[in-house]
């Protein structure tokens, strides 16, 4: 029960962690911009989200703290000021830093393993545990006895399943019996 409790409050401080590092990049961009417009003003947010900082390469550049995203910000800031549409501006930064800098690249022949990687090892996975199950199933022992064969053990050793004749069990029971008889004539005897 103490294993369970750990673990619950281990989840609890994953998930505060979390919470507090994103609302925390919520609030890291300090850069301070007056638009002429409100739609200017979305823009700028939407493109700031959408780009990845080259820098830091886990945060888009509005929660980057990074100088290389403060600076990107300031050239869509003035990029956005004289006019640009959205499809220039990206197109600015995709000639400059490539297909890295989307957090939602584009669909291409460079990026398909991007895309469809996941579902393939997927798919992989689910097909090489099917393989092994079906392969496990077909490998189970018997467990019935087919007629004629015995289960042969004694005190220390035991064999499984094997078939022998009526005359051989014969012979075995009667080495059996010799066997037992000396054990416990020298049991008796002291040695």
């Amino acid at each position: 029960m103490k294993g369970i409790t750990q673990f619950f409050s281990l989840g609890i401080v994953c998930v505060l962690v979390f919470l507090a590092s994103s609302v925390s990049s919520t609030f890291a961009q300090v850069d301070v911009y007056d638009f002429e417009t409100v739609e200017q003003e979305q823009r700028f947010r939407q493109l700031s989200n959408e780009f990845r900082c080259p820098m830091c390469q886990n945060a888009n550049l509005s929660s980057s703290p990074g100088g290389v995203a403060a600076d990107l910000r300031r050239e869509i800031y003035r990029m956005i000021i004289e006019g640009q549409t959205d499809t220039q501006i990206e197109e600015f930064m995709l000639s400059r830093y490539g297909d890295f800098v989307l957090y939602r690249p584009r669909l291409t022949a460079q990026t398909l393993l991007l895309w469809f990687g996941p579902f393939l090892f997927l798919l992989a996975g689910a097909w090489i545990g099917w393989n092994v199950i079906r392969n496990s199933a077909n490998k189970k022992p018997s467990t019935g006895q087919a007629s004629g064969s015995g289960a042969v053990a004694n005190s220390t050793h035991a064999v499984a399943d094997v078939v022998i004749s009526a005359e051989e069990r014969n012979r075995l029971n009667r080495l059996l019996a010799e066997n037992d008889l000396h054990t416990n004539a020298n049991d008796n005897t002291g040695r």
